[in-house]
């Protein structure tokens, strides 16, 4: 496994690809005060807002070929499992990041969940996965990805 500095849309990461060539991302994303419910752990639908800011560095950073990407962007499939408790003090997570069904049109983006300083080896707290589509906003369309967009996302492939 090799290990690179990835910095992107205001956010270090670390980017990750193994010796057959499984890629991912990993960020840091702090928990807001907010974020919390009466019981002390992060909210499940607070959760879907992290997942959310972790996606940002991977797919809106300036120099990436998916930047255009902010003009229209769908959530066409959203699933979230929950295997234990995050709290304020395990901020800030590591949400790790990778895609797969890198397709015409759209892509998955699966998210692992780790608290501040869990092993990347370690159990996930949280797993989910999105399918997300391009889309022309004007038209009222879902659009296709250019080869440019597709490599760069299957670059992020496990």
């Amino acid at each position: 496994m090799t290990d690179y500095s990835f910095t992107a849309a205001g956010v270090t990461g670390v980017r990750s690809v193994s010796d057959d060539g499984a890629a991912s991302l990993t960020v840091p994303v702090d928990v807001r005060w907010s974020d919390m419910d009466v019981y002390q752990h992060i909210n499940n639908a607070r959760m879907v807002t992290l997942l959310e800011e972790a996606r940002i560095p991977l797919l809106f950073a300036p120099d990436s070929p998916t930047r255009d990407l902010l003009d229209g962007l769908l959530l066409a499939k959203l699933e979230v499992e929950y295997r234990g408790q995050l709290r304020h003090q395990d901020s800030p997570l590591r949400i790790t990041l990778w895609t797969s069904a890198v397709r015409a049109a759209d892509f998955v983006v699966h998210h692992e969940v780790r608290p501040a300083g869990a092993a990347l080896d370690t159990a996930p707290a949280v797993l989910a996965q999105v399918r997300l589509a391009a889309f022309d906003v004007a038209e009222q369309r879902v659009r296709r990805l250019s080869g440019e967009q597709r490599d760069y996302l299957k670059s992020f492939s496990r």
